[in-house]
């Protein structure tokens, strides 16, 4: 199945899929829409596995391979700190961004809805933020444990250790290369045999979420929702206008074109994680070297959540304004390093992002039950954070393949 075809197919799904799940909404009663999203959902879950069947192998053999290419450990340094700088300059960006939208909106400023009481259970499960545990959290105890629960920043960490040690080893790891350069061309060959699968996927989850929800929940929270994608897509231009100014206009455009089927295979899941492999052979196909691609992609997968941080941002602070509860700016400026940090340890949580609100809410005495509020819309709202999680790794990736290639011409280092 080439590009084009598969991105026909994908949006073909996704209007059928909402155009299904409105005929049953309207059609059947809640209990039966429910009983008909359970058996979409099967469809969807088992393109869910098999996605996560691929990930684990996928990031060790081309992430260790990358790190073996790089030729020496200063370059890996060279290379993580890089990354580094780029992806705490995306966090601040994108969190005060929406924090900035927020407040210019007041999206929450009388909201009109029912507020739940400020001592309902959410059913989230949730704890204070530990650094030590985040800390230990990073480093596996064991590469067979992490791959089996696909804890991909501890895979990230034991490939670092293992390709610095291929290099430092020489001739005697090229034996180990060679087997995990296999491995990696393996796992690709089946990323497009369960690619097939995406858009049955695509059409299984929106006329799920649509089957349930119907598309009036869309236009009860019209504000907030179109406030947030408002606020998402002021991200995306500044996402793509600092591509741009690093790697030319023209060349961003062109890895805006090549990553749509990534973006749109995340944005109908609402998963990112479903698009990591498509998306690694998308960045490879622009031009992205392997050993940089395979390097600050799983990073970005832990550490450069720019969606979703904007979202932790803008729906804390919604709830604070539904409940009337006025936040000073240094309150909020204190919100943004907060969501800073306990943000990072989020990667592989069910529903991590509103774990991130909860355990942030009571820091401002905000009423935790406003979680209540945001979540008949939650998975609307999902679909377009973890597909900004996307873009924000697809204009990393490209830029720092750009500075790690030093003076050359961009238009030379993009092909080479």
């Amino acid at each position: 199945m080439n590009s084009n075809r598969l991105t026909r197919y994908i949006l073909v799904a996704l209007v059928t899929g909402v155009a299904t799940g409105y005929v049953i909404n309207a059609s059947v009663n809640a209990d039966q829409a429910k009983e008909a999203a359970y058996y979409f959902s099967i469809v969807t879950g088992v393109f869910l596995q098999l996605i996560k069947m691929i990930i684990a192998p996928l990031v060790l053999s081309t992430l260790v391979v990358g790190v073996a290419h790089m030729g020496s450990g200063g370059a890996v340094g060279r290379t993580f700190g890089r990354t580094l700088a780029w992806f705490i300059t995306a966090s601040v960006v994108s969190l005060s961004l929406g924090i900035l939208m927020v407040n210019l909106l007041a999206p929450g400023v009388g909201v009109g809805l029912t507020l739940p009481p400020a001592d309902a259970a959410t059913g989230l499960a949730k704890k204070a933020f530990d650094l030590k545990e985040f800390i230990l959290h990073i480093f596996p105890k064991s590469i067979f444990e992490a791959m089996a629960t696909n804890e991909v920043l501890q895979i990230v960490v034991f490939s670092l250790f293992a390709g610095v040690g291929l290099i430092a080893i020489g001739d005697a790891g090229k034996p180990i290369t060679r087997g995990l350069e296999a491995l990696m061309h393996l796992m690709l060959t089946v990323t497009g045999y369960v690619m097939k699968v995406a858009p049955f996927a695509v059409f299984a989850a929106v006329a799920s979420a649509i089957a349930v929800e119907g598309l009036g929940i869309l236009i009860v929270f019209g504000k907030f929702i179109g406030g947030f994608y408002l606020a998402l897509a002021m991200l995306w231009l500044l996402l793509f206008g600092a591509g741009a100014a690093v790697i030319g206009v023209p060349n961003i455009l062109r890895l805006a074109r090549d990553i749509r089927e990534p973006f749109l295979i995340t944005f109908a899941t609402a998963s990112s994680e479903a698009a990591y492999p498509k998306m690694l052979e998308s960045l490879e196909r622009f031009g992205v070297p392997n050993r940089i691609a395979s390097f600050v992609l799983p990073l970005g997968y832990s550490f450069n959540l720019d969606g979703s941080m904007m979202y932790c941002a803008f729906a804390s602070i919604f709830i604070a304004q539904a409940y009337g509860i006025d936040l000073t700016l240094g309150q909020e400026i204190f919100m943004l390093g907060l969501l800073m940090i306990t943000s990072k340890g989020i990667a592989g949580v069910p529903r991590a992002s509103l774990v991130v609100i909860a355990a942030t809410l009571p820091y401002f005495n905000i009423p935790e039950a406003g979680l209540l509020l945001i979540l008949a819309v939650d998975h609307f709202l999902d679909m377009g954070r973890s597909a900004t999680n996307v873009i924000g790794n697809a204009v990393a990736t490209a830029v720092i393949a750009k500075w790690d290639t030093g003076e050359e011409p961009v238009e030379t280092i993009l092909q080479t």
